[in-house]
């Protein structure tokens, strides 16, 4: 069995964005060699997510319009992590709504998606420098 692990590395300009990172898992994929196998990636911080769904504007606007009436920004004080002089507690529970990995399986040297998925990056609490794992195991 072979095993190939990567970081991605990202520095989102504004404090929340969701990133279709599928051509650089692919890229990560095809370094690999390996043909068939699992592929995880996961968010290696805890105010940033990895999750699959369709790459849509619209429902990415909607994503963020639901993750923003559950866990609102603001006001900071309503969170007593933010008592800390924080200002990210929403981000850990957007976080923890949108998942912190994904398993997509590898057949024939492809990720093995239904319609219309693709892998995204989810940031929270952005504006810094964050990384997500790809890890891929197989044949």
């Amino acid at each position: 069995m072979k095993s190939y692990r990567k970081e991605l590395w990202f520095n989102t300009k504004s404090r929340r964005e969701f990133i279709n990172i599928t051509p650089m898992i692919e890229q990560c994929l095809t370094e690999s060699g390996i043909k068939e196998g699992i592929v995880l990636c996961n968010a290696m911080h805890i105010t940033s997510s990895v999750f699959i769904n369709d790459d849509e504007r619209g429902l990415h606007y909607d994503f963020e319009k639901w993750l923003e009436e559950l866990a609102p920004e603001k006001p900071y004080e309503k969170y007593r992590h933010n008592d800390t002089g924080e200002d990210n507690a929403d981000a850990h529970l957007k976080r923890t709504i949108m998942g912190r990995e994904v398993v997509v399986a590898v057949t024939g040297g492809r990720l093995d998606f239904g319609p219309w998925e693709q892998i995204f990056y989810g940031e929270f609490d952005g504006r810094r420098r964050k990384r997500v794992l790809v890890k891929i195991i197989g044949e």
